[in-house]
């Protein structure tokens, strides 16, 4: 889901990134955490789907980062596969101290797949980089993953706040850039009904641009703390 605005601030967008993973992979802390710079020790899984709204500033224009945060949890898989639908942006979590976290992510991505409606920019995550001694999950591990699938890639602490924002701007800087191009491409063809920057029109990325192809330009993003 990518909106322009069409209020008084005309550069305003909207893009729905949804949070995906095993249950206790640390999703609602990251989200707590980047929202609110808040970290909950003893958080409850969450139930259903929760969201929240984040304002962010890419190249002077203000982004509304609609952040999905959707529970792990195998039996609520059909209730938040629905909210998958628009979606433009995808954190894929796991926790380096948590082997099977980390091989859950092919169903995970087969899931996103599946339910979204359009290619969906998305970066994988190793949270919890700050339980060191309990690292099940080697970074160049996550690194070869990411690589392989045409995936960002990130390791993050929520406890520590390590690369949160990070994570979260990669995903948003990257839809920005993806609509940008899309936007001047369509300007410069002058197709008819090209969409204009802040006229109001739902802009689609369906089909612009494959994630496994551009690993290449994604594989400067990597990194961990």
């Amino acid at each position: 889901m990518a909106f322009y605005s069409q209020d008084d601030k005309a550069d305003d967008y909207l893009f729905k990134i949804v949070l995906i993973g095993d249950s206790a992979v640390g999703k609602s802390n990251l989200l707590a955490r980047f929202a609110r710079n808040e970290f909950y020790p003893s958080s409850k899984s969450t139930i259903g789907v929760e969201f929240q709204t984040q304002k962010m500033d890419i190249n002077g224009k203000e982004i509304k980062a609609q952040i999905w945060d959707t529970a792990g949890q195998e039996r609520f898989r059909a209730v938040t596969s629905a909210y998958y639908r628009g979606a433009v942006g995808a954190l894929l979590v796991y926790d380096i101290s948590r082997r099977q976290t980390f091989d859950s992510i092919g169903k995970w991505l087969n899931e996103l797949q599946t339910h979204s409606d359009m290619n969906v920019v998305t970066i994988l995550v190793g949270n919890k980089s700050d339980l060191k001694d309990a690292r099940e999950v080697p970074t160049a591990e996550g690194k070869v993953l990411a690589e392989a699938q045409g995936l960002f890639f990130m390791e993050t602490s929520a406890l520590d706040s390590s690369n949160v924002a990070a994570a979260f701007q990669t995903v948003v800087k990257e839809i920005y850039n993806i609509l940008s191009r899309k936007v001047m491409m369509s300007q410069d063809l002058n197709k008819p009904g090209a969409p204009e920057l802040g006229n109001g029109k739902t802009v689609v990325l369906q089909g612009y641009g494959n994630q496994e192809g551009n690993a290449g330009t994604k594989k400067g993003w990597c990194c961990s703390s």
